[in-house]
C-alpha cells in the first residue's frame, strides 16, 4: 500500500520500521518540528525523524496541519491508501480523515475504550492494572473514540514500569498494524464501535501527579511510582526540601506509623501510608544531590523519630 506515516516518539518507531519491512511504500513521514532540549537548549530531532533519516524516507515537519495548504497539497498528490498515526501529537483535521480510502489508522497503547488520552501506559500501571494491550482504530473527530479494528492483550508484570512496558507494547503494536492493514485490504476486519459508557481517561501527566500522598495505601503509591516513570516520578518533601523517590516497595509488615511518618533503622527506611500500610524506600535523591541508597540517606540525614515526609 501507499502510506503516509505520522509519528514522533520512540513508541512509534517499531511501527514505522515494521511497515517498511512489510514492503509498504511510505513516500512521506510526518513528525513534529525539532525542539530545543537539554541545558544547552540545542535542537533535537524526534526518534521518528531519526529513524526516517536512517531508512532514507522523505520527511516533513509542519508547525500546523489544520489550515496548512502546502501540506494538504503534498498529501493530495501522494493519494495514500491510509494514513498511519502513532503518537504524532497533533489533532488530525477532517480533511486528512477524509483523504485516504482506508482512513486514518491509529495505534493506541491500551485496550480501548479504557485509557483514552495522552498517557495510557502510565495510567494503566498507576491504577494497578495487571492487563493492558494495544488497539488499532480508525480515527474520527473525537479523542480516541473511533471504531476498533484489532486488539492484542499484554500482561503487566508487577515490577514493570512505564519505561519497561512501553517498548513491549510498541513491538506488539507494530505487528498489529501490519496485520490490520492486511485485514482491511482483504475485507476480513469489521470495525467495531466503542462502548463509550465503559470509557476511562488517561490525561496528560503533570508534575502534581508525581507528588506522593501518604494517605493512599502503600500499594497504590507503589503503582503510581511505577507508572509515572521517567516523569514526573514520585516526589515529596523532607525537611522542607524536594525529595525524589526512585525505588520503593510496599513493606511486608504493617507498622504503627502515621501517614508520612518515617521509621529509620540502620539499613531500612520505611514510611507510613494509608490503611495501616507502609512503604520501604530503597533509592532516593535529595534536592541538589545525587541518587543514594536508603542506607546512605539514613547515615547522611539521621532521620529522627516522629519526623515526617511531605513537610
Amino acid at each position: 500500500m501507499i502510506l503516509v506515516f505520522c509519528g514522533t516518539p520512540r513508541f512509534a518507531v517499531p511501527t514505522l520500521e515494521r511497515l517498511v519491512e512489510a514492503e509498504h511504500s511510505i513516500p512521506l513521514v510526518v513528525t513534529q518540528p525539532d525542539r530545543p532540549r537539554g541545558r544547552g537548549m540545542e535542537l533535537a530531532i524526534s526518534p521518528v525523524k531519526e529513524t526516517a533519516i536512517h531508512l532514507k524516507l522523505p520527511i516533513t515537519q509542519p508547525d500546523k496541519i489544520k489550515n496548512n495548504e502546502d501540506f494538504r497539497q503534498q498529501l493530495d498528490a501522494i493519494r495514500p491508501d491510509a494514513i498511519i498515526v502513532v503518537g504524532y501529537g497533533r489533532i488530525i483535521p477532517q480533511w486528512m480523515l477524509d483523504l485516504p480510502r482506508l482512513g486514518n489508522l491509529n495505534l493506541h497503547a491500551s485496550l480501548l475504550p479504557k485509557y483514552r488520552g495522552a498517557a495510557p501506559i502510565q495510567w494503566a500501571i498507576a491504577r494497578g492494572e495487571s492487563l493492558t494491550g494495544v488497539t488499532t482504530m480508525q480515527i474520527d473527530a473525537g479523542l480516541d473514540t473511533g471504531d476498533i479494528l484489532v486488539q492484542r492483550e499484554l500482561p503487566i508484570p508487577p515490577d514493570d514500569t512505564a519505561e519497561t512496558l512501553a517498548p513491549k507494547l510498541a513491538t506488539v503494536g507494530a505487528d498489529l498494524m501490519v496485520e490490520t492493514l492486511q485485514g482491511l485490504e482483504s475485507g476480513q476486519i469489521d470495525p467495531i464501535p466503542q462502548d463509550h459508557s465503559k470509557a476511562t481517561l488517561a490525561p496528560i501527566l503533570t508534575k502534581e501527579d508525581g507528588r506522593i500522598d501518604f494517605q493512599r495505601p502503600a500499594s497504590e503509591i507503589y503503582n503510581r511510582l511505577r507508572g509515572f516513570q521517567p516523569w514526573p516520578g514520585a516526589h515529596t518533601l523532607f525537611r522542607g526540601r524536594h525529595l525524589q523517590v526512585h525505588r520503593a516497595l510496599p513493606a511486608e509488615q504493617a507498622l504503627q506509623l502515621e501517614p508520612g511518618q518515617i521509621s529509620a533503622e540502620p539499613t531500612r527506611l520505611r514510611v507510613g501510608c494509608g490503611q495501616n500500610t507502609a512503604l520501604e524506600l530503597i533509592e532516593l535523591q535529595s534536592e541538589g544531590k545525587r541518587r543514594m541508597s536508603s542506607r546512605d540517606f539514613i547515615n547522611g540525614y539521621h532521620p529522627q523519630p516522629g519526623e515526617k515526609l511531605g513537610q
